[in-house]
């Protein structure tokens, strides 16, 4: 297993999202002694420590990320799952130590003075919803609890699955699935191809593709990350994804695009397989690993080899911050939970902050946790609105 693979395994594993046989291969993985120093310089750098872990001695820690992988444990050797909770203690224990914030007197102590104000408190975490346009117009509102039945496609709330055709029918049929900000929702499309679609967020596709003709959908504006099905297993068909911007031709392959209304870039990631990214200035391919950042200004594209699971790591539940400046990140955050953020000071925008933290997390945690990191003095909580100090 390589370290790339290894790396999003340990994240998986210390954000609740890791299954049973992921954990039995990081389990492998660390028998290797080199794997162990790895495993820990990892969390020591990337790891963002809740707010609850500045009062702990190493056995409560392991006792408290025991009870987080009850589920997890249930489905595989509870040596093996005790032994990474030993290594993710041990190196969150570490971490701490070299870190100047955690030496304070009040390390140990059990209170912790902040001036923190919170008014009222209407952030909520964001969830599956969605709202489905039908092709004569009307809509349907999808949110878990919730089921819908058509003799086309069907939804449990959490996803929406289009029967598998291939429709030789001229006239093509379109839906539209739209995410609000506080939302994310799964789609499978008619041929096989899953899409999920991030917070704010719109996708224009055909109930049915055509046999033989190209399949084309349009991610109107915000986030998707596309597994494709390939063209192979549909006698040749290339999979298209348009923006009023760009236009990418896919080949059987699973990337992520970030078209945002209310920014001047578009960002493509490739995951892996092969894209070709058509626009008003021509035509560029990309490697796995590789981001075209496209400028809506002037049209100009330039291409860079990122680290893949910082970019598509929305869809499994985790924000994943490698050198962000704290107003992109709020930027995210705000359209997952929905609310709006104020800088007391602008200089405070410019502000980075590395780390791995849980979509499932309330608001408070997770701004705590950009406290506790020294990036922020304070917050206050009003309503929706957040000020940062």
């Amino acid at each position: 297993m390589g370290n790339k693979k290894a790396k999003e395994l340990i994240t998986k594993f210390l954000t609740r999202q890791a299954s049973a046989a992921e954990l039995d291969m990081l389990a492998v993985w660390l028998q290797d002694a080199e794997n162990e120093k790895l495993f820990i310089d990892y969390i020591k750098t990337n790891y963002a420590i809740e707010h609850e872990m500045r009062q702990f001695d190493a056995n409560n820690l392991k006792n408290r990320l025991q009870q987080l992988m009850d589920e997890e444990i249930k489905a595989v050797r509870l040596k093996k799952i005790r032994k990474i909770i030993s290594y993710a203690a041990a190196a969150v224990v570490t971490g701490l130590l070299v870190t100047g914030y955690f030496l304070r007197e009040n390390f140990f102590s059990k209170t912790i003075e902040t001036n923190t104000r919170i008014i009222s408190n209407n952030v909520n975490i964001g969830s599956e919803k969605a709202t489905l346009t039908l092709e004569d117009g009307s809509q349907v509102v999808l949110e878990k609890g919730n089921t819908y039945q058509t003799q086309n496609a069907s939804s449990n709330g959490e996803e929406i699955v289009y029967g598998a055709t291939n429709s030789t029918v001229a006239e093509v049929v379109y839906n539209f699935l739209t995410v609000p900000r506080g939302g994310q929702f799964h789609l499978v499309l008619s041929d096989g191809t899953e899409v999920w679609l991030n917070s704010e967020s719109q996708l224009k596709y055909p109930v049915n593709f055509i046999k033989g003709q190209i399949r084309k959908v349009e991610l109107a504006y915000g986030e998707g990350y596309f597994a494709v099905s390939p063209s192979t297993e549909h006698e040749g068909s290339k999979f298209v994804v348009s923006n009023q911007s760009q236009e990418i031709e896919v080949l059987g392959t699973e990337f992520n695009m970030k078209a945002y209304k209310e920014e001047a870039n578009i960002y493509t990631t490739l995951v892996e397989g092969k894209v070709v990214i058509s626009t008003a200035n021509g035509k560029r391919e990309l490697q796995p690993s590789q981001q075209a950042n496209l400028n809506l200004n002037d049209n100009s594209m330039e291409v860079a080899t990122v680290k893949v699971y910082h970019e598509i790591s929305w869809k499994d539940g985790v924000f994943s911050f490698r050198k962000k400046p704290l107003v992109e990140i709020m930027k995210v955050l705000s359209r997952w939970y929905d609310m709006d953020v104020n800088f007391e000071n602008p200089e405070l925008e410019k502000a980075g902050f590395n780390g791995v933290l849980g979509k499932d997390q309330s608001i408070e945690d997770i701004l705590n946790t950009i406290k506790n990191f020294g990036v922020i003095k304070d917050y206050e909580i009003i309503n929706k609105t957040i000020l940062l100090k």
